[in-house]
């Protein structure tokens, strides 16, 4: 249902769409005013982006440029595909976060600050020389100067709450600033607090205070002359709701163990950025769901592997120093042939590298990261809402090709947020799970017997017996598997002949592959070909390209391990091949490998996703180049 907006007496402009930054030390709540805000724009029925930017470290010093978190926000009533190039609107709770972050922001755009925060210590924690505030270094922007924590700490005077407790609301003071300044509905943030903070009714009632406060000053001072209202973005029909990439990504494997009709287990060690999905899926035992916090990385893939055996669908989560733990486990279920699902949301690196910065670092190591031949179907995400779909796809290619499958997300898409139309589950892709009951083999005295390694003609999946199947008994292991009947072999025409067949599985999941839509030009100058979180700003430099008479196109891979058949003749009908990226060059190597033709790499590797700019100008730059 749509909220009312926040109503006042000063004039509006109507704009297309707006980026807002709220930045603060990690102990600001600027996650929560975010997020807030978000769910705010979606009640207004908003398209929308989000960038959460957590700091690296745990704790860092208060008022330090380390400690700074951050949550970008795009929103608007057109098409929205990121959360924004450049900020319109710059919250900054204290110094450093303006040190930070005021590269982000548009010339002559607005930053409020919160000036209780820019006194002696807090400019020499954020290595100022000198007060921005009144250098004159700031001219060039539209500066209100907002005393968030004396207006916090004034408005709630009378309250019990200590003074450390009324200094944690001051970051509702600026969420209220910011929705009234945004004509956005206050009603969805007020029933979270009283859901939030329903048994603490001292901190429920100072948040509220403070947040119509904020509303209330913005309609007060002189410093605003206007304000402004984002119309309603033109959907497709359907019912719609803000989600986060983790908790589509769960609902998608939960979504997937309800269509088969396969019970869903999730083992998994604590490891950012993938914490939440345990967290997520632990919400959701009302469907069947289990779900094991192991002791460390592989004791959670151990553990799923193990459901896998036991007739589940094992599915465990981490990121690339995890994935690098769970790689003999990984094999072991590739030899084994059962349905296990790793979920990699990939981060910065190498080793501990960048923990809360994202980066799509880990597609060698998902495609190649593994002793011996052992390949395994990779899937890749490519947003939040599209979560759901490649998580449900993952475990569809798992439970019926009987191998595992890793699906790729990241940083940026799994924290980030936008609208999701909700799916009719009849509408799914069905996964039908038939599991063995009965022998399949006679002896050679004429014995009915079971042998686990038999070969479904279309799929070369072999035959899924639960543990306790009557006549059922088989062997599994990690040595080398006889052809047929499961039993340790150390023939060299065996280990070569399973070798090949179980790549031959991975490769016929081909024939599941829908073919590639090709976004923008259908041929011309420059194709652009991504994968993963790179797809909306990809989509939005192709976009300028063709309104400069650039002839360019693009193709986005969801499935990556194998590739889709169809690519090679896409190719040919482009003269510039060039691949994006958040690494150092990765798919680029496997398609130069795999077609040998001369693609182009269109790297970055900063933690930070693309900005449909950046794309934009590096392709100019790669197409004069090679004109010239």
């Amino acid at each position: 249902m749509e909220q009312p907006l926040v109503q006042g007496t000063k004039p509006t402009r109507q704009v297309d769409d707006v980026t807002i930054l709220f930045a603060g030390d990690s102990g600001d709540g600027m996650q929560i005013t975010g997020s807030q805000f978000t769910m705010a724009s979606a009640f207004a029925y908003n398209d929308l982006a989000t960038l959460p930017d957590f700091p690296a470290e745990i704790r860092a010093p208060a008022g330090t440029t380390y400690g700074v978190s951050a949550f970008q926000l795009h929103f608007g009533s057109v098409d929205i595909r990121t959360p924004g190039d450049e900020v319109d609107v710059l919250v900054a709770m204290n110094a450093a976060a303006l040190k930070v972050n005021l590269h982000r922001v548009l010339p002559r755009g607005t930053i409020i600050v919160n000036t209780d925060n820019f006194e002696k210590r807090d400019l020499t924690l954020a290595k100022y020389e000198s007060n921005p505030l009144e250098d004159g270094s700031l001219d060039g922007y539209k500066i209100v100067k907002v005393p968030l924590t004396g207006l916090t700490r004034e408005a709630l005077k009378d309250s019990p709450l200590n003074t450390k407790e009324i200094d944690r609301s001051k970051n509702m003071f600026a969420l209220g600033l910011a929705l009234w300044l945004y004509s956005r509905p206050i009603e969805p943030v007020e029933n979270w607090m009283r859901q939030k903070f329903g048994k603490k009714p001292d901190i429920l009632e100072a948040n509220l205070k403070v947040l119509n406060k904020g509303l209330h000053y913005g309609e007060t001072v002189e410093d605003f002359a206007f304000r402004y209202e984002v119309g309603p973005a033109k959907l497709a029909p359907g019912t719609y709701r803000s989600i986060r990439g983790l908790q589509a990504l769960s609902y998608g494997l939960v979504a997937a163990s309800q269509r088969s009709g396969v019970e869903l287990f999730y083992g998994s060690y604590p490891i950012t950025p993938a914490s939440d999905l345990l967290h997520e899926l632990s919400r959701l035992k009302h469907f069947g769901v289990r779900t094991v916090q192991a002791e460390d990385e592989i004791a959670g893939v151990g553990a799923a592997i193990g459901a896998c055996f036991g007739g589940a669908l094992g599915v465990c989560g981490t990121s690339g120093p995890g994935l690098a733990l769970k790689t003999e486990a990984i094999g072991l279920a590739i030899m084994t042939e059962l349905p296990l699902v790793v979920v990699n949301v990939q981060r910065a690196g190498p080793s501990t590298g960048m923990p809360t910065k994202t980066e799509q670092s880990d597609l060698l190591q998902a495609l190649y990261g593994r002793n011996g031949d052992a390949p395994m179907g990779v899937v890749a995400a490519s947003g939040p809402g599209d979560s759901f779909e490649a998580a449900y796809e993952a475990c569809r290619l798992a439970l019926k090709y009987m191998t595992p499958v890793l699906l790729l997300s990241d940083g940026y898409i799994a924290n980030g947020s936008e609208p999701w139309p909700i799916p009719d589950l009849d509408t799914l892709a069905p996964i039908e799970v038939t599991y063995a009951t009965e022998t399949n083999r006679k002896s050679d005295e004429g014995e009915d017997i079971f042998l686990p390694y038999t070969r479904d003609e279309e799929t070369l999946a072999r035959p899924w017996a639960k543990p306790g199947t009557k006549g059922l008994e088989h062997r599994l292991g990690g040595l080398e598997k006889q052809h047929e009947t499961g039993n340790v072999s150390y023939d060299p025409a065996n280990h070569e002949f399973m070798t090949k067949l179980r790549a031959e599985k991975v490769e016929r999941m081909t024939q599941d592959i829908p073919p590639t839509p090709v976004y923008g030009d259908q041929e011309g100058d420059v194709l652009l070909v991504g994968w993963g979180s790179t797809k909306g700003a990809i989509e939005l430099g192709i976009g300028r390209l063709r309104g400069a008479g650039i002839k360019a196109g693009a193709i986005h891979l969801r499935h990556l391990m194998p590739l889709p058949a169809d690519l090679g003749p896409i190719f040919e009908r482009f003269e510039t091949l060039i691949v994006p990226e958040l690494n150092n060059g990765q798919l680029v190597r496997v398609l130069r490998d795999r077609y040998l033709l001369p693609f182009q790499s269109l790297s970055k590797v900063q933690g930070l996703p693309f900005r449909a700019t950046e794309i934009e100008t590096r392709v100019r730059d790669i197409l004069g180049s090679t004109s010239s």
